[in-house]
C-alpha cells in the first residue's frame, strides 16, 4: 500500500511535468546535510563538482561518484539525491561532472575522471572526509570509467597516484565492462578506430592486485545486460582480487541508481548494501 501511494505521488509530480531526477532532488534530505556546489577541479568546462556532506564530519569515508549517461550526456546536478542520500548516513560525496561527446572521445573523460579524483583525495578534508578513506563509485558508463580507472594505471599514474594505494575499494552499478565489439555509429565514434576498442574495456585490465570491488546489477537490466558484470566479477576472481557481487531481482538499469532516494529504497538495498561495502572497505 505504502509503495503504492509513493508511486503515485511520484506519478503526479511526473505527470506535471517534472523531471525523475527534479522529483528525486527535490525529495531528497537536507537535516545534517551540508551542499556545496560549483567548485572547481580543472579549468575550463565541464569541470565543476559538487560536495554533499555530512554536518559536522570528520574523517569521514569519501565517495567519488562518476554518473552514467552512453559517455555523450549527463550533469552532476541530477544527482544531488544520490549525494544526500550518503551524506546523510555520514559519507561524504564528490559528484564531478566531465567531458562527454562529440567535445571530447575517449580517453579524454577518463583524464577527466581522474583529475578529478585526485582533486577529491587533496580536497577531502576541507569537507570532513579523509584522503585515506577513498571509494570510487559509478553507474553505467561512470562504471565503466571507474573499473577502467581502478584497473588501467595509466590515468591515475598520470596524477602521480597508484590504485591500490589510493582506492580503497570501487563500486560499479550496472556497468558496461566488457562490451565489444562496438556496434553503434555512435559509441565507434567514441572509442576510435577498432585498434584502440580493447583498451576501453575493464575486463582486459583485470590483474592481480586490484583495489577490492562490489559489482551490482539489476537482473532485469535490458540497457546494460547483467552478462558484463557477471564477467569482470569471473575475471577478477580469476586474478585473486576480491569482488562482490549482487544482482537485485525485478528491476532495471534505472532503478538501481534511483533506489538511493527514500522514495524508492523500496525498490531494493542498494544503498544499504553501497554502505556495508563502502563501511568494510575504509575500516
Amino acid at each position: 500500500m505504502l509503495a503504492r501511494r509513493l508511486l503515485a505521488g511520484l506519478g503526479s509530480l511526473l505527470a506535471a511535468g517534472c523531471s525523475p531526477t527534479t522529483v528525486l532532488n527535490a525529495l531528497a534530505a537536507r537535516d545534517g546535510v551540508r551542499t556545496t556546489t560549483d567548485l572547481a577541479y580543472a579549468p575550463g568546462d565541464r569541470h565543476g563538482v559538487d560536495v554533499h556532506a555530512p554536518e559536522g564530519a570528520r574523517d569521514a569515508p569519501t565517495v567519488v561518484f562518476l554518473y552514467g549517461g552512453s559517455w555523450d550526456s549527463g550533469d552532476r546536478g541530477m544527482y544531488r539525491f544520490l549525494g544526500a542520500s550518503l551524506a546523510s548516513a555520514g559519507v561524504v560525496c564528490v559528484v564531478p561532472d566531465y567531458r562527454v561527446y562529440p567535445e571530447v572521445r575517449f580517453p579524454d573523460f577518463m583524464h577527466d575522471a581522474a583529475r578529478a579524483l585526485a582533486w577529491a583525495r587533496e580536497h577531502a578534508a576541507e569537507h570532513g572526509g579523509t584522503p585515506d578513506r577513498l571509494v570510487l563509485m559509478g553507474h553505467s558508463a561512470g562504471a565503466q570509467m571507474a573499473t577502467l580507472l581502478a584497473l588501467d594505471p595509466e590515468y591515475l599514474q598520470a596524477m602521480g597516484l597508484e590504485p591500490k594505494a589510493t582506492l580503497r575499494g570501487v563500486i560499479g552499478l550496472s556497468g558496461p565492462y566488457d562490451f565489444l565489439p562496438l556496434r553503434s555509429p555512435t559509441l565507434q565514434a567514441i572509442f576510435g578506430p577498432e585498434r584502440d576498442w580493447p583498451a576501453s574495456q575493464p575486463i582486459n585490465f583485470a590483474t592481480p592486485g586490484a583495489p577490492r570491488m562490489m559489482l551490482a546489477t539489476g537482473q532485469d537490466d535490458s540497457v546494460v545486460l547483467p552478462r558484463n558484470t557477471e564477467r569482470l566479477a569471473a575475471k577478477l576472481r580469476d586474478t585473486g582480487n576480491a569482488v562482490r557481487t549482487i544482482a537485485y531481482p525485478g528491476i532495471g538499469h534505472t532503478e538501481i541508481i534511483g533506489a538511493f532516494a527514500p522514495t524508492l529504497r523500496f525498490l531494493a538495498p542498494v544503498r544499504e548494501d553501497v554502505l556495508r561495502f563502502v563501511t568494510e572497505a575504509t575500516a
